[in-house]
């Protein structure tokens, strides 16, 4: 692992950009149409460029996915309140800002 200088830090750090991310967590149950739905809207808002990384989570702990996107915390919470999972209460979700590389990418 490169052990990185403070002024290569420094100069990666402020390169950085704000985003949003939204932690969403499992609501009440549920139809298999609505959970269909909410990821038709997140493929449109990942074509859109809206919604940089989706990462679904399975692992029974109450988190049900974790969403990365371009937009403000405003802009993030208003796009989720229209999501159909939040609208049906399938699914919660908290929004917040957050900061991160652009270019970044899973591998």
């Amino acid at each position: 692992m490169k052990v990185f200088t403070d002024d290569e830090m420094n100069a990666q750090l402020a390169s950085t950009r704000p985003y949003s991310v939204a932690i969403l967590r499992a609501g009440a149950e549920g139809s298999q149409r609505v959970i269909w739905e909410h990821g038709r809207r997140n493929f449109g808002l990942r074509d859109d460029g809206v919604l940089a990384i989706v990462l679904p989570v399975a692992d029974g702990s109450g988190v049900c996915g974790i969403c990365v996107f371009t937009a403000s915390v405003e802009q993030t919470a208003a796009i989720m309140g229209d999501d159909p999972g939040v609208a049906a209460g399938v699914v919660t979700v908290d929004v917040h800002p957050c900061a991160g590389f652009p270019g970044d990418a899973l591998a």
